[in-house]
Formats: C-alpha cells, sequence, structure tokens
C-alpha cells in the first residue's frame, strides 16, 4: 500500500466558503472514484509547531490522504479522474479557482 498525503495552502479569506464546496461537491464525488481515507480542514486552534519555524504560509489549512497499491495506479487514475467532465465541472466551481491554493503539496509514505 502506498498513501498520498494531499497539503494545500488554501487561500484563509476563502477558506469558509471552500469547506461548504468540498462538504457539499468535491469530497462526495472524490470518495466514490477514489480511496479517500480522510478528507481535513483546520480547525481555529493554533496549530503546535516545534523546531525550525515555516515559511510565510505557515501549516498547510486543507489535507487529505488517499490510499494507493502504488505509484503508477496513482497516476493513472488521477489524470482519468481530474480530466473528467465531471470534475471539470465540480473544480470549476472552487471558490477564487486554481489562484487560491497558494501552495499544493502531494507526499507518498507507506505504513509501517
Amino acid at each position: 500500500m502506498l498513501f498520498e498525503i494531499r497539503n494545500y495552502h488554501f487561500r484563509p479569506e476563502l477558506l469558509d466558503a471552500y469547506r461548504e464546496w468540498a462538504s457539499e461537491h468535491a469530497v462526495p464525488f472524490l470518495k466514490k472514484e477514489l480511496d479517500v481515507v480522510g478528507f481535513w480542514i483546520n480547525s481555529e486552534d493554533e496549530p503546535e509547531v516545534l523546531g525550525a519555524p515555516h515559511d510565510e504560509l505557515g501549516t498547510a489549512n486543507v489535507t487529505w490522504v488517499l490510499r494507493w497499491n502504488d505509484l503508477a495506479q496513482r497516476n493513472e487514475t488521477m489524470a482519468r479522474v481530474f480530466a473528467s467532465e465531471a470534475w471539470v465541472e465540480i473544480f470549476s466551481k472552487v471558490p477564487g479557482g486554481l489562484d487560491s491554493y497558494l501552495r499544493r503539496e502531494s507526499k507518498f509514505a507507506e505504513a509501517l
């Protein structure tokens, strides 16, 4: 198993609108198409950061995790799902558009 951890730095002033969009449109679609382990938006509680400080963006405010068999399955599936008419329509309504994503990160992990 391979886990993909997706961290987004979304415009904080649009986060409430993003929460509504994600809850009503994105997450239901993604859960039908992908093996979504979870999808989270930060609470209002301050994050705990130990060690070196973050850059000016701070910590990511949206995180979701996907489960894959391997990277090849991930690459094929993500290309197909994100190119689908249904996703293009859903994503066209993300608050503020693509520019609202200040940073998007994906990292891959194996369970111990």
